[in-house]
């Protein structure tokens, strides 16, 4: 069989069953909450597993694979402080709070939480607009990604490939919002899990083995062989920093806490999301292998496609070409739920005071998540950087935020609404003018943002001292 009709079958495969669980899950989606959140009644494995698949998307498959190529094996640390700080600590320290707290606050949004606890209408609007604005950059990324893969592997144009994936992700979140995208996220992560997996094993093969990989990165760089190489200290960590750290601030992941059923699960949660989560070694590993194997891509970007063509038959590949569009699709989808919900909950209903009844919330839901995902759609016709570029500077701009109030509001009783608007303030304009300045000293503006929040969140709440905590 021609390879072009394997890639067509696995994918249609694939997307017949997206839409068959958007279907089902959209008889089940019977208010805005579990539109939203799922009404929180999401199961311990659906959740870990599909915090894994939205963590990892097409962002960090063909993203992470282009930092692969271009800097080498030291980008493996990336993914190692990924498992540790981006999941594993991160569901000790943030899960079991953020999903007692919100439940007790009765808020199904990270604006909506920064409101409740803070008492702040401007932590709630300012969060909104960033939360709004940056996703959308990030959603942009991930087009990007799924379009290379479509463009590449089946040979169909970059905008047709980000077309199709557009439209399979709008209709089953338009329709089953939130829990579609957690049970399709599930079913994705397993795809993707396989797709890597696959992938790394004839990719190794291809090239003689482990060894005979490091032994020809070195012949041709020694810089993509050893720590920290070609990219060097402050990139490197600041870099991993900001897509493992940055995770506490992301709403599309701490959201996945929000919705889980009992706080009991999170222990069952916390190890299948860790051991999900080693998934993110791969795409660097791999990137690295296809520097030995193709050493003079121009676009760094297409270093795992042109690598899934190389090594893999055309029903191995396909099952590639199935993971990355399954991983970009479980972030997009996430995402939208994100800007939705945000949109509707804070924006419309609490910053405009529009009266909206639950049916009607929901109707705004599904009309708001169509037209934030074609605006996404419309801008990644066009990228205008790298996708890890991209993807770095919505979640410092994010992350630089929301991290503080959401870590203090959690944990400190004496954290009030003056510290948190200058922590956003401060660590939001800090990031942005950093990464304006083209992130001096290779230090990614995440870094100077964050440190500047932490500082001003500790010192105007002890210099001003209102609000008192409003949990028992």
């Amino acid at each position: 069989m021609n390879s072009l009709y394997v890639y067509i079958v696995v994918i249609l495969v694939y997307i017949a069953v997206l839409f068959v669980v958007g279907i089902i899950t959209g008889k089940k989606t019977k208010s805005s909450a579990d539109f939203h959140i799922g009404g929180r009644n999401i199961g311990p494995w659906v959740t870990a597993l599909s915090f894994v698949a939205a963590y990892f998307s097409s962002v960090v498959i063909v993203g992470g694979g282009g930092f692969g190529y271009k800097f080498g094996m030291a980008t493996l640390w990336i993914g190692a402080i990924n498992v540790l700080v981006g999941t594993l600590i991160s569901w000790i320290v943030l899960g079991p709070k953020i999903r007692e707290y919100t439940q007790k606050l009765k808020t199904v949004t990270i604006p909506g939480f920064l409101k409740a606890r803070f008492n702040s209408n401007f932590a709630m609007l300012f969060s909104s607009i960033v939360i709004v604005i940056f996703m959308i950059v990030y959603n942009v990324s991930i087009l990007k990604g799924m379009g290379h893969i479509f463009e590449v592997l089946i040979g169909i144009p970059y905008i047709y490939g980000v077309i199709i994936a557009s439209v399979i992700i709008l209709f089953y979140v338009s329709i089953g919002g939130y829990l579609a995208v957690v049970w399709t996220s599930f079913i994705q992560a397993w795809v993707m899990g396989i797709g890597l997996v696959l992938l790394t094993i004839f990719s190794v093969k291809y090239v003689g083995g482990i060894t005979a990989a490091n032994i020809a990165l070195e012949n041709i760089n020694p810089g993509l062989l050893h720590t920290p190489g070609v990219w060097g200290w402050q990139g490197l960590l600041s870099f991993a920093l900001i897509v493992s750290f940055g995770v506490w601030g992301m709403p599309q992941l701490v959201v996945r806490f929000y919705s889980i059923k009992k706080l009991s699960f999170f222990k069952i949660g916390t190890v299948v999301a860790v051991i999900g989560t080693c998934l993110a070694l791969l795409p660097y590993f791999n990137g690295a292998i296809a520097h030995v194997i193709m050493p003079n891509l121009k676009n760094p970007d297409l270093a795992i496609p042109m690598l899934t063509k190389r090594v893999l038959s055309p029903f191995g590949a396909s099952l590639v070409l199935a993971a990355v569009v399954a991983a970009g699709m479980s972030t997009f989808a996430s995402i939208l739920i994100i800007i939705t919900s945000t949109f509707v909950q804070d924006i419309l209903k609490t910053g405009f005071k529009r009266k909206l009844s639950d049916k009607k919330a929901l109707i705004y839901g599904k009309l708001a998540s169509l037209t934030i995902g074609i605006i996404s759609l419309l801008i990644a016709f066009r990228p205008p950087a790298l996708i890890l570029t991209l993807t770095a500077f919505a979640w410092a701009s994010i992350a630089s935020t929301t991290l503080w109030p959401i870590l203090f509001g959690l944990y400190w009783k004496k954290a009030n609404k003056w510290g948190v608007i200058a922590s956003m303030l401060g660590g939001f304009s800090t990031a942005m003018i950093w990464m304006l300045l083209k992130n001096p000293y290779k230090i990614h503006g995440f870094i100077p943002g964050i440190v500047v929040g932490f500082v001003l969140m500790v010192f105007i709440s002890l210099l001003v001292k209102e609000n008192p905590y409003p949990l028992k």
